[in-house]
């Protein structure tokens, strides 16, 4: 037996199964409390759907001028030729998808619409938000850091007002400044409609950052499809035409921040410009009027033909000089705007250079981070490492247009001087030409210069204040915010699935948490999981407390699970002589002395002689039940050699056959009366007397006694007591196995309730142990036994 405990403890734990019969049995014995749970869960959920405040999903989408994929809007740029560069920088789709998240661009929205305000309208269980008030709330003076406060406001006759809040509780005058607490001072002012006098209304203010805060979780900005220039915007809102309103606001401000940067390069090019004409003009004036003063000095009317001539061989050289001397002009006019300090941080006009690639790109470039860096300082300080990171950027780039600008004017020096060279070979072979008429060619050379400088700024100058006027923004909304008609949340469906959930999951997590929680056996799974010794019998609890329902009910369910228990325990006693049975336990209070009481009136019944042994000497309990008196017994059959077996031996009524020793006065030494060589004595005497002696020992998981009595014994029975019984304490019975202490160790579960869902279900005939006809459920399951 050793070795077969050995392999089944092993087996045991490596593999537990789950018993599918018995969990479903459970489901089933408790159906209502689930049904219950689902219908409470339900309704609770409903309750949820109801009252819940319902969100709507709100979305917009928004074409980008995106110049890299070459999607697109046109702004007029290619009327203008060359000033391309001058309405702004280009832009991605990304880095439009990144501004649109910007922190300042919803600050704006929330400042417009007042939006940090909310009012509400009392219902019967929650408040209900309005976005059409008929009051309006007017922040005179706000505290310096707005704390969150909900206010109860309603409205009387006389244009008065109830205010109450935490810290306030009053009556004010419509329009009339009132403070309130971590708020400031304000104002209620009444709205377009007369609010309803018996109606109350309530209103939260708080910080614009904290709305600002809670706006920006609400919405999505994203770019679903890299292949195009569309930014998709949703958001989440109570009230779909606030939700709508507020999504239209941030996309115009949005694009009202596009143009600001347009208009920023147009009007500093404009500035460039007209300081420069006035520059220019003030010398082409004075040219004009040296003219004509040298006419009017000379008697010049006309000049001579070889003058003429002079003017024309060298005409097409003026012509090239002026324009030469306009490019090393701007240059020069440039180079003096960038050594300016006071323009650092201010952007340059990139029109001004002809066809020059890599100086519009260069300024195109500086232009593109000196607007990024203003936008940045709106929400950080110059000491930030990312505004200092910038201006080294922004650094080199003006280093690269300085450098441009180097390199192009001394091209331009190089071929005007070049054309001076040919000039002057041209005036050495008119030498013959008057000196006045020589004096008068330099003077109208230098008047063409001037005039061809002031024409070419007078056209940049109307260009620009075109294209300041042509300027739109680099986006355009092709779909306007829009709600959803049914409510991004709560989900019904999922919601009312949740519930359903919820309702099923609760009491069987309950079962299953009390089930792990409970150290008490309650199946005889429990004790099979921990030891192989075998069950020998099951015995249910009686539902009348009788002590000996085999005398007074011999047809009842519990007689035959003794004559169940008598036809197994034949099966351990293999011969005549073999006839000691031994009753113990974990702890007091299993049943071992009803169960003994019990079993020997089931043996005696066969006409055998039958003996119960009171031997547990430190709590005695059988002679009670018996209903005996315990004068006399075991103990003073020990301790008084006088006495003899028939001494001690009683015979019980009603059953002939059934005898019992009591154990007579409880002695200080218990365990040493056990060993005393009168108690082997009269185990002999008793055997040669009985067929059977059942020996109710004392338990044996607290004190040694049983295991004493066990060397008499043929047979062991290992009493384990249904929701009494440790499980842990079942280990007890394994160690006594796997130790060889009792010979013929079994089990018997005592006390079990036929409890559905826990593996009991015993019957008589057609009858359950508690007499009611067995379910459907309880046959379908015998039926498949």
């Amino acid at each position: 037996m050793k070795n077969t405990i050995s392999e089944y403890k092993t087996a045991q734990e490596d593999i537990e199964g789950l018993d599918l019969k018995q969990i479903l049995s459970r489901v089933l014995a408790n159906w209502y409390w689930i049904a219950l749970s689902v219908v409470i869960c339900l309704a609770f959920s409903n309750l949820y759907v109801r009252y819940k405040t319902p969100n709507y999903k709100i979305s917009a989408r928004v074409l980008v001028n995106d110049e890299k994929k070459g999607a697109g809007l046109s702004g007029g740029g290619d009327l203008l030729g060359d000033l391309g560069g001058l309405l702004g920088t280009k832009s991605t789709v990304d880095n439009e998808a990144e501004i649109l998240k910007t922190r300042y661009l919803m600050e704006q929205v929330v400042k417009d619409m007042d939006l940090n305000i909310t009012y509400y309208r009392k219902g019967t269980l929650k408040k209900v938000e309005l976005y059409e008030s008929p009051y309006k709330i007017k922040v005179v003076a706000g505290a310096d850091t707005i704390r969150a406060t909900d206010v109860e406001v309603s409205f009387l006759k006389n244009n008065q007002v109830a205010v109450s809040a935490d810290g306030i509780d009053t009556l004010v005058a419509l329009d009339r400044s009132f403070t309130i607490p971590y708020v400031g001072v304000v104002q209620v002012i009444k709205g377009p409609a007369v609010p309803v006098m018996e109606e109350k209304y309530s209103f939260n203010i708080m910080s614009v950052d904290s709305k600002v805060i809670a706006l920006m979780d609400a919405i999505t900005v994203e770019v679903k499809n890299k292949q195009v220039t569309i930014i998709d915007l949703s958001l989440t809102h109570a009230i779909p035409k606030k939700g709508e309103d507020i999504l239209s606001k941030l996309i115009e401000k949005y694009v009202q921040a596009n143009l600001m940067d347009k208009n920023e390069v147009a009007d500093s090019t404009v500035k460039f410009i007209q300081n420069r004409l006035a520059y220019i003009g003030g010398e082409l004036g004075g040219l004009e009027g040296n003219i004509q003063n040298f006419k009017q000095e000379n008697n010049l009317a006309d000049m001579s033909e070889q003058s003429k001539l002079l003017v024309q061989t060298t005409g097409q050289y003026v012509n090239d000089l002026s324009k030469i001397e306009t490019q090393i002009s701007i240059l020069k006019s440039l180079q003096d705007y960038l050594g300016d300090e006071a323009k650092n941080k201010r952007v340059l006009p990139s029109s001004l250079v002809p066809a020059d690639l890599v100086f519009n790109g260069a300024v195109e470039k500086y232009n593109t981070l000196t607007l990024e860096r203003a936008r940045r300082l709106i929400g950080v300080t110059e000491a930030n490492p990312g505004i200092q990171l910038m201006d080294k950027e922004i650094a080199n780039a003006r280093a690269d247009i300085e450098s441009n600008i180097s390199t192009t004017l001394d091209g331009f020096i190089i071929t005007r001087n070049r054309i001076n060279d040919q000039m002057r070979k041209a005036e050495g072979q008119v030498r013959n030409v008057p000196k006045v008429e020589r004096n008068y060619l330099n003077l109208a050379r230098q008047q063409q210069i001037k005039q061809e400088l002031y024409i070419f700024l007078m056209q940049k100058s109307e260009e620009t204040a075109i294209s300041k006027t042509s300027n739109i923004a680099n986006s355009k909304t092709i779909d306007p915010p829009k709600s959803e008609v049914k409510p991004f949340s709560p989900k019904r469906m999922v919601v009312y699935l949740f519930g359903m959930v919820a309702g099923l999951v609760i009491p069987l997590g309950l079962m299953y948490v009390k089930d792990i929680l409970n150290d008490k056996v309650q199946t005889k799974e429990d004790v099979t999981r921990i030891t192989q010794v075998p069950i020998i019998g099951e015995i249910s609890h009686d539902e009348g407390n009788d002590n000996m329902v085999v005398a007074n009910s011999s047809r009842s369910a519990i007689s035959e699970q003794f004559r169940a228990l008598r036809t197994n325990l034949s099966f351990f006693i293999k011969n005549a002589d073999e006839k000691v049975i031994l009753l113990t336990s974990s702890m007091s209070g299993e049943g071992k002395s009803f169960v003994a009481i019990n079993l020997g009136q089931i043996l005696a019944l066969t006409n055998k002689k039958v003996l119960l042994m009171e031997l547990d000497l430190r709590k005695p309990g059988l002679s009670a039940k018996l209903e005996v008196s315990n004068p006399i017994g075991f103990t003073n059959y020990v301790t008084n050699a006088e006495l003899t077996s028939d001494d001690i031996v009683k015979q019980l009524k009603p059953q002939e056959n059934l005898f019992l020793v009591s154990s007579g006065p409880i002695p200080p030494n218990p365990a040493e009366l056990l060993l005393s060589e009168r108690t082997k004595i009269l185990m002999a005497e008793l055997k040669q007397q009985f067929d059977y002696i059942i020996i109710d020992a004392p338990p044996v998981g607290i004190v040694t006694d049983a295991q004493l009595l066990a060397s008499y014994a043929d047979v062991c029975m290992y009493l384990v007591r249904q929701n009494y019984t440790l499980k842990q304490q079942v280990n007890i019975v394994d160690d006594l196995a796997k130790s060889q202490k009792m010979k013929g160790l079994s089990i018997v579960i005592n006390d079990i309730k036929a409890t559905k869902g826990y593996g009991y279900g015993y019957s008589y005939g057609n009858y359950e142990v508690n007499g009611k006809e067995p379910g459907f459920f309880s046959k379908l399951f015998k039926r498949n036994k």
